[in-house]
């Protein structure tokens, strides 16, 4: 059953049941078809069915915004901000795909040597419910440039506003929603030609391993656990400022989040009073008031998760600062949470916690906390805080993740490969490297 929940009454707003495969095959064999026919168009004339795509997405942003907000929980302000950035992301590659996407020649002793990029074909995409528009398009929009169809299987709890993306999509673009449960989602695995994860690590296991049993090309963006290391010569006002908006932003529900706090012993006893002051101005409430800063999770499974994470870790001698209270009343409300002193026996310390709870892992000095860093068995994002950015890029060089940002919390862009190692999946998406994730690089050779 798909259906998606108001999280602040609790209301059903949408409800729809799921698919069979034997119902959703002849949809998948139509969109086949379409595929070789979008494959045929020019590049420039993909680019610019995108970009009526964008403008119409554009126009109905604000609706879909607040839906986002209903179904999902985050702060409106933060709704906003995900479509604006996916208005953005199609305009982007719409604009720079003719170019990534031209034929390479190359000198060879051949009398022509050519790399072209060519699609694969039908791209399924298995998404999450945090980022319901972002997410879909992240990955979509790279691959329809290239000439592929996409079939996107949703998040059950976020139907509404995924039903709502697609009506605006429409029959320009090969891209359908596929309404399956689990079982069936395997077999769309096997007919489709390559395939993108989104979501935790132990189900991007689980596809990983079956869409490679039938060979198929796969990216995986899972989970993170990313590490925000605060060096003695840091900006320390800065940093806890940093640090409060990106692990608490969204309630903590990101994958990019910084989520393990690494403070330098030297400057652990400044830095901590200075971020607990920036948590205690986050203000919980409905998500679509404008002072609201801290906003409710999306499911009550995932609030009490979140507490069992924090219950054990105090139980195995972390100190909770601040928070670490469920709180009574409507709505799955979660208060900004600080544990210190967090130590290996603490589930927190190797699992991801995806709420609004930050950990403080206390480093004896900077080659220490690197080594913190790296104890996880995620590699998503880092950031370091240093005023030395010399040494702040020598420390990134050492740190196993996808991306390190220097001075600044961890993020995407558009022009920026996004994605993990270890745990965290891999693959990349966004930038030319997104780009030809879903391609045959193909050789072609005249003698």
């Amino acid at each position: 059953m798909f259906h998606s929940v108001d999280v602040v009454s609790g209301g059903i707003l949408y409800r729809r049941d799921a698919q069979s495969w034997a119902a959703f095959e002849p949809e998948f064999s139509r969109l086949k078809q379409r595929q070789q026919h979008f494959a045929a168009l020019d590049v420039t004339a993909r680019a610019a069915l995108l970009q009526k795509f964008a403008d119409r997405l554009a126009d109905g942003q604000e609706r879909l915004a607040e839906m986002v907000c209903e179904e999902v929980g985050r702060c409106l302000h933060e709704c906003r901000a995900e479509l604006n950035k996916s208005v953005e992301l199609i305009r982007y590659y719409a604009r720079l795909a003719p170019e990534l996407l031209a034929h390479k020649t190359i000198a060879t002793q051949a009398s022509l040597s050519q790399v072209r990029f060519e699609p694969l074909g039908v791209v399924l995409a298995v998404m999450p419910w945090n980022y319901p528009v972002w997410q879909i398009l992240r990955f979509a929009i790279p691959a329809l440039c290239a000439g592929n169809a996409c079939v996107v299987k949703p998040a059950p709890s976020v139907a509404r506003v995924t039903a709502a993306l697609f009506d605006l999509i429409g029959e320009d673009l090969p891209m359908i929603p596929a309404w399956l449960g689990h079982d069936d989602t395997l077999k769309a695995i096997e007919a489709a030609d390559a395939m993108a994860f989104t979501g935790s690590t132990r189900t991007g296991r689980l596809l990983a391993a079956h869409a490679g049993m039938h060979l198929k090309k796969t990216v995986l963006e899972l989970g993170g656990s990313n590490a925000f290391i605060v060096m003695p010569d840091a900006d320390l006002a800065q940093a806890a400022k940093d640090t409060c908006y990106s692990r608490f932003r969204d309630a903590g529900q990101s994958c990019n989040a910084a989520k393990r706090i690494i403070v330098t012993e030297a400057v652990a006893d400044e830095f901590i009073p200075l971020f607990l002051a920036e948590c205690a101005k986050l203000k919980s409430g409905n998500p679509k008031d404008a002072a609201t800063t801290l906003a409710p999770l999306h499911r009550a499974d995932l609030r009490d998760t979140v507490h069992e994470q924090v219950l054990d870790a105090v139980a195995h001698g972390a100190v909770c600062l601040t928070g670490g209270e469920m709180p009574e009343g409507a709505g799955w409300f979660y208060p900004a949470t600080v544990l210190d002193r967090v130590h290996p026996a603490c589930r927190v310390y190797h699992e991801e916690v995806f709420g609004p709870v930050a950990m403080i892992l206390r480093a004896e000095n900077e080659a220490h906390a690197v080594e913190l860093a790296n104890d996880s068995p995620f590699g998503l994002g880092a950031a370091i805080y240093s005023r030395d950015t010399a040494q702040a890029w020598r420390y990134a060089e050492n740190i196993q993740a996808g991306s390190v940002f220097i001075n600044r919390h961890t993020s995407s862009d558009l022009r920026l490969p996004f994605g993990g190692v270890k745990a965290s999946g891999y693959g990349r998406e966004l930038s030319e490297f997104g780009l030809y994730e879903f391609v045959n690089v193909k050789t072609y050779w005249q003698k």
